[in-house]
């Protein structure tokens, strides 16, 4: 499919971020340069930063192949999803902002370790929980990419992995948070003003959405419905009132805690940002995901109407967005550019999340656990070398591609969830929690979230996503432990800001 224009354009994009990281690699002078861009962020690059970790391959490529296949009764995402960023913002923002800025926190497990006065194992548990986690994620996100340059070039799928790792890797190494704000912001606003152009002519072309839902209700008349009844009846009909209730607590909650989203708050300049920024995410996003939505919607109808075939593989619903520009827009140069948006949503998120592992093992691991007299020129090499081990091991695990790019990410989210959302609040709300508690918190949602999630796969399919059990185990080993055992100090409480309120006193 491809030419010597659409090569170029994608080359010249390529060549465009590594030049930002060659740009923003004059800034770094130190660690906290490389891994928060010396708490500089402004309020745009910050909003944008926030968006576009939370969007990532799913936006495009999931969120549109989850449309295809489910219908209406998915839209609860497009609600859910941008919440996450207000609420990562709103409920974490204020107060850890604040109290980074007096203590000098790199990463929120410098908060914890603090907060719950165990400087080792809740910081040692934290940081190698992140890493699992953050690898799960990264996975579906080169997934994602590889996709894109598979249908724009025709050319094999580990071949495209390893384009789209080499073009990542080089701008984030190089250039750390400084680079990955940077080109978070070019690539937030290229993926905006795209979809708002492709998404509305890729519905027109399927004949408007009063002609999509007649089409998607002679499929199934409850795929135009808020939700399918319960219990599920067929593969896509699993968002049922009880999975959709897991659904948005999995994504309004999982995504916020995430270490690659949260940790952006430290990076911002002022706390006076988390007033509107919470507000200006949650439109963007939600303009931009609820028109994905609808163009997986539009592509389902002209594949059910004949206009349209997408390839026969076991996640062909990912490719909707994809072959729906190429059926509404038949040009060459705008499948480029298309290529383009796809692959700045995906980069904006992938990028973020290689650093966010690279900070936590270099930080986290190796400058507070295993060698604290590390000097800071030792600590940056050793994040820039954990960058470049994330990608390669990332890349690996993304060579078989899931049968749905959503379930993939949606795991990773779910692991987020049970292992990190009730030590965070906990630390932040609730003056008992103790470390103690957090540990076995900890513990109790990663454990849980491997034994339910393979239940749900390999044994019987839950009414609810793997993730809620898991939650459960969390909070009750939280409350047990806490309970059980001596709280922290109050002076600790107080200087970490732990209370019932959002805003600093």
């Amino acid at each position: 499919m491809s030419d010597i224009l659409t090569i170029g354009i994608i080359a010249l994009y390529g060549i465009m971020l590594i030049g930002i990281g060659s740009w923003a690699s004059k800034k770094i002078h130190n660690t906290e340069d490389y891994i928060l861009a010396g708490r500089s962020l402004g309020f745009w690059v910050f909003t944008i930063l926030m968006v576009a970790s939370v969007c990532s391959g799913m936006t495009l490529v999931g969120v549109s192949g989850f449309g295809y296949a489910s219908g209406w009764p998915g839209i609860w995402e497009q609600i859910f999803v941008p919440l996450a960023a207000s609420f990562a913002i709103i409920v974490f923002g204020a107060k850890l902002h604040a109290v980074s800025k007096k203590t000098g926190y790199m990463t929120v497990e410098d908060y914890l370790a603090h907060r719950y006065e165990s400087p080792r194992t809740v910081r040692g548990l934290a940081a190698v929980a992140g890493i699992v986690v953050s690898l799960i994620y990264l996975v579906g996100q080169y997934t994602a990419i590889s996709l894109v340059l598979v249908w724009l070039f025709e050319i094999p799928h580990t071949t495209a992995l390893i384009i789209s790792a080499v073009i990542i890797t080089v701008y984030t190494v190089i250039g750390g948070m400084y680079a990955v704000s940077w080109t978070t912001l070019i690539q937030g606003i290229i993926l905006i003003v795209g979809v708002l152009i492709m998404a509305p002519l890729v519905i027109i072309s399927a004949g408007g959405l009063t002609h999509i839902n007649e089409v998607l209700s002679s499929i199934d008349p409850n795929m135009v419905q808020p939700f399918y009844p319960s219990p599920a009846y067929a593969a896509y009909a699993y968002c049922t009132p009880e999975f959709l209730f897991s659904f948005g607590i999995l994504l309004m909650v999982g995504l916020a805690c995430a270490p690659h989203v949260i940790n952006n708050i430290l990076a911002a300049k002022e706390t006076k940002f988390f007033k509107w920024s919470p507000l200006v995410a949650f439109g963007i996003y939600a303009v931009v995901m609820f028109l994905v939505k609808f163009t997986g919607f539009g592509v389902r109808a002209l594949v059910e109407e004949g206009k349209l075939l997408l390839p026969a593989t076991v996640n062909t619903q990912d490719f909707a967005f994809m072959y729906g520009i190429e059926y509404a827009m038949p040009s060459m140069l705008i499948w480029a550019f298309f290529a383009v948006i796809v692959l700045a949503a995906v980069m904006s998120t992938t990028d973020r999340l290689m650093l966010t592992i690279g900070t936590l093992f270099s930080w986290d691991v190796y400058r507070n656990l295993l060698k604290p007299t590390a000097p800071d020129r030792e600590v940056l090499k050793v994040s820039q070398v954990c960058v470049v081990i994330a990608a390669a091991v990332s890349l690996f695990l993304a060579i078989n591609p899931p049968e749905m790019l959503a379930w993939l990410i949606w795991m990773g989210i779910g692991v987020m969830l049970a292992t990190f959302a009730v030590p965070l609040l906990a630390a932040l709300y609730w003056r008992r929690a103790n470390g103690a508690g957090a540990i076995a918190s900890m513990l109790a949602g990663l454990i849980g979230s491997g034994i339910f999630g393979y239940y749900h796969k390999f044994i019987s399919p839950l009414p609810v996503h793997f993730s809620l059990f898991a939650l459960v185990l969390s909070l009750a080993a939280m409350v047990v432990f806490s309970l059980m055992t001596p709280k922290n100090s109050e002076e600790v409480l107080d200087a970490t800001l732990t209370g019932p309120y959002i805003q600093p006193k």
